[in-house]
C-alpha cells in the first residue's frame, strides 16, 4: 500500500515561470486597505476627509489606477474645518495617468451653495479642473429642481451647464 501511495506522489512539482509571476503581479493590488478614514492637509491646514470601506492601489499595471469597489465619501473643509462640499458614490475609480476620477452608482454631491447633485455617474478631471457626466442628473436647489442629461461644471460645481435640461422653475409674477 505504501508503494502505491509513494508512486502517486512521485510526479515532479509544477514549474512556475517568472513571466507568470510578473503577469500575476500586474493583476494584483500593491495596497489593499479596509475601513479607511483619512484627513488630507495642504500647507498644514486640513482640507479633505476621505472615508471608504475598501481602497485598492494597482501600480504595476500598464495604466496605474486606484479603485474603491465598495464606495467612497469625500468632504472638503474651509479654514474653520466647516464642511464646504461633499461627495458620495457606490463605486470610485481613479486613473493616475489621466488624473481622472470616475464615480458610479448613487452619486450624491453637495456644493458650497447647498445645491444637491444626484446622478448615476460623474467624472472629475483634475488636470482639466472640471466635473462632467453624460448621464442623467438631478439638481435640487433651494427654490427649484432641475433635471437633465449631460452635465459640465467647474471643480466647485458652482458654474455648470446642463446639456439637455428639463425642470420646474417657480416664477415670481411681480418680476
Amino acid at each position: 500500500m505504501l508503494a502505491i501511495f509513494l508512486s502517486g506522489c512521485a510526479g515532479r512539482p509544477e514549474r512556475v515561470e517568472q513571466s507568470d509571476i510578473i503577469a500575476a503581479r500586474e493583476e494584483l493590488p500593491v495596497l489593499m486597505t479596509d475601513s479607511v478614514k483619512t484627513l488630507i492637509s495642504d500647507s498644514g491646514v486640513t482640507r479633505y476627509r476621505i472615508e471608504t470601506p475598501e481602497w485598492l492601489v494597482f501600480d504595476k499595471t500598464e495604466k496605474p489606477y486606484q479603485e474603491f469597489p465598495k464606495g467612497i465619501y469625500l468632504e472638503q473643509f474651509d479654514q474653520q474645518l466647516k464642511v464646504q462640499a461633499s461627495m458620495k458614490a457606490d463605486y470610485a475609480f481613479y486613473d493616475e495617468q489621466a488624473q481622472v476620477w470616475t464615480l458610479r452608482g448613487h452619486v450624491h454631491a453637495l456644493n458650497r451653495e447647498g445645491e444637491q447633485f444626484d446622478t448615476p455617474e460623474l467624472n472629475w478631471s483634475q488636470q482639466g479642473k472640471r466635473i462632467y457626466s453624460d448621464s442623467s442628473i438631478l439638481i435640487t436647489r433651494e427654490k427649484s429642481i432641475i433635471e437633465g442629461v449631460g452635465f459640465d461644471s467647474n471643480e466647485e460645481m458652482t458654474k455648470y451647464t446642463i446639456l439637455r435640461p428639463t425642470g420646474v422653475f417657480p416664477i415670481d409674477e411681480d418680476e
